[in-house]
């Protein structure tokens, strides 16, 4: 039987309340996106997760995106669907008609431009959920009709996104706190083979330190800061042969490359550009970094705590929530690079510590963020959803 818990501020689900008896669902997932970042990610996983547990899980995206890509070689049915904006009707009206086609329980709209099509999709499932990944606060005149009066749930991956969500004029009774997932197959702890492959293909020499970032390459994310603690530890800890890697794209590549030349950390620093998967570059580290200024719950830390690396974050938003300070990790101040060097330093004096938090890092994932804990999560919440609107159906025949 599922179980909702209900708090003073928010609903509480439990990841092993579904059961063998209870009715499959039909689901469909909503992100029109291009790129493939975390939150395709977990789009991705949360529908194959939903798949193989027995409900028919597709997604409504765009054919030119590599989430379509993606989803396709994996087995999982796709329906083409172009977002251009916000406010882009036809969008709306193509999508009506495939959710009149297919008759699904639930749509679950999964980032900006997908929210924008939860309204029309009003009366055409009976469950209408979205999912916020961003910790900084939303428009206060959209956002209080979207979430409160367009969709029947709505999933915040952090406490922190639930806060801004609150903060915007959202009824924090509608908001669930449901944290992203990883793959603990996939990310896991390398074998010594494994770990020396992935050295020799980044040109790791034998006593080379090494940290790693994975991020877009946008100011939110706090690389520039990455650097700089970088160049410091190169002036004050010459004994120490670091070696920093950060893999991203995005709009201050240029900007970066001309901060590492002007630092002069150009032999430390190296810009990998985007990558597919980053497990042999976490198998390749030592620590990892995520000096953001702004995270919603940080998908990366947990893929680099999975592969039982410690980490570097920054005290904002969910990092704060998914690294223990002093236990899987060390969290400094964000925008500050004599704190992110003090960390690594720490680091790299200290193997013992090392084993000590990388141990306690993916403890903690496999336990709270895997991505099958994630996906019953969810699956708990649409039963919730579907039950609701059903009994609100119900009411209201009932009145008439």
């Amino acid at each position: 039987m599922t179980q909702t818990v209900q708090h003073d501020d928010a609903i509480q689900v439990h990841p092993n309340s579904d059961t063998v008896d209870a009715p499959a669902l039909s689901i469909a997932g909503v992100d029109p996106e291009l790129g493939f970042a975390g939150g395709e990610t977990q789009v991705l996983g949360l529908t194959i997760a939903l798949t193989a547990a027995g409900h028919r899980a597709e997604l409504i995206c765009d054919p030119a995106g590599r989430l379509w890509e993606r989803a396709v070689a994996a087995g999982i049915r796709c329906h083409a669907l172009r977002i251009r904006n916000a406010v882009d009707l036809a969008a709306g009206i193509r999508m009506r008609a495939i959710l009149k086609r297919e008759r699904y329980d639930v749509v679950h709209f999964h980032t900006s431009r997908a929210h924008s099509m939860a309204p029309f999709a009003r009366g055409f499932a009976p469950a209408l959920l979205v999912t916020r990944r961003m910790d900084y606060r939303p428009n206060r005149v959209f956002a209080p009709y979207l979430y409160n009066r367009a969709v029947d749930g709505v999933v915040a991956i952090s406490g922190a996104v639930a806060d801004s969500l609150a903060a915007a004029g959202v009824d924090r009774q509608r908001t669930t706190v449901v944290p992203s997932g990883v793959d603990c197959d996939h990310f896991r702890p390398p074998t010594p083979p494994q770990r020396a492959h992935a050295r020799g293909a980044l040109g790791i020499s034998d006593g080379e330190f090494v940290i790693s970032a994975v991020g877009a390459l946008e100011p939110r994310k706090g690389h520039r800061y990455l650097i700089e603690a970088i160049a410091q530890l190169a002036l004050t800890a010459s004994s120490v042969k670091l070696k920093c890697f950060i893999a991203g794209q995005g709009s201050l590549r240029g900007e970066l490359e001309r901060a590492i030349a002007q630092l002069g950390c150009a032999e430390s620093v190296k810009l990998l550009g985007r990558i597919d998967d980053p497990r042999e570059l976490l198998w390749a580290s030592e620590v990892f970094a995520m000096p953001s200024l702004k995270e919603g719950l940080g998908v990366a830390a947990l893929e680099a705590m999975a592969s039982a690396l410690p980490v570097i974050a920054s005290d904002v938003g969910g990092l704060r929530e998914v690294v223990e300070d002093e236990r899987t990790g060390i969290i400094v101040p964000p925008a500050r690079p004599e704190a992110i060097a003090s960390a690594i330093g720490r680091m790299a004096q200290s193997p013992a510590l090392r084993s000590q938090m990388g141990t306690a890092a993916r403890a903690r994932v496999v336990k709270n963020y895997s991505m099958a804990t994630m996906a019953a999560r969810t699956l708990v919440l649409y039963r919730a959803c579907v039950r609701k609107t059903q009994e609100e159906g119900k009411e209201k025949d009932r009145v008439k």
